[in-house]
């Protein structure tokens, strides 16, 4: 089954009353998707699968929230990136710093997103932030969405991803300085279109 074949809203109604030949349709369309995704950011196949396992069992869990303002598989990169971030501090991996802290634009964005939401409107612009930070991070140009996440997600330093790219601490200091120019650039273009009009 294609992805552009699923409608999304339908697929998930037919999840939430209990219908089995959906959840295999689910799985089918995303978990080979998620197991990709997953894959990029670990370091072996075990760790991808248990990730993706985990991630399914929230999206289970959590499938009544998803209200369809942001695609499906989105709403699963978000739980999935959560799962990953998880996994590394499990694994006693934490950033020294966060990309908020070399990026102050996307500062307000981040704390917004790390409050509980106290009505619906809050909660949606949150989950729109989320998606906006995520978003910005994966349609970077290679490989600076890779040395980003590296960096300030898995908590890898520089002479760690120096190593992972062949190349020298210093090559790798200059491409993450031009990483966050580029995340800087980009995350306002992701604004919702009445935002872009008012700025």
């Amino acid at each position: 089954m294609k992805i552009r074949d699923i409608d999304e809203r339908l697929l998930v109604r037919r999840m939430l009353a209990g219908d089995e030949r959906a959840f295999s349709e689910f799985f089918t369309a995303y978990s080979a998707r998620l197991f990709r995704f997953s894959l990029r950011r670990l370091s072996t196949e075990d760790q991808a699968e248990d990730v993706v396992q985990k991630t399914l069992a929230t999206a289970f869990r959590k499938l009544a929230t998803w209200r369809g303002e942001a695609a499906l598989f989105t709403w699963l990169c978000a739980i999935c990136r959560n799962e990953i971030s998880a996994h590394w501090q499990r694994a006693g991996l934490r950033p020294e710093r966060s990309l908020a802290d070399d990026v102050p634009e996307i500062r307000a964005a981040l704390e917004a997103m790390a409050r509980d939401a106290s009505n619906p409107h809050q909660e949606l612009a949150q989950r729109d932030l989320a998606e906006r930070v995520h978003l910005a991070l994966d349609y970077l140009p290679h490989p600076y969405g890779d040395v980003l996440e590296w960096k300030y997600i898995l908590g890898l330093s520089v002479e760690e991803i120096s190593a992972r790219m062949n190349s020298t601490p210093k090559a790798i200091e200059s491409m993450l300085s031009r990483a966050r120019q580029a995340f800087r650039e980009g995350f306002p273009l992701l604004a919702p279109s009445n935002e872009q009009e008012q700025v």
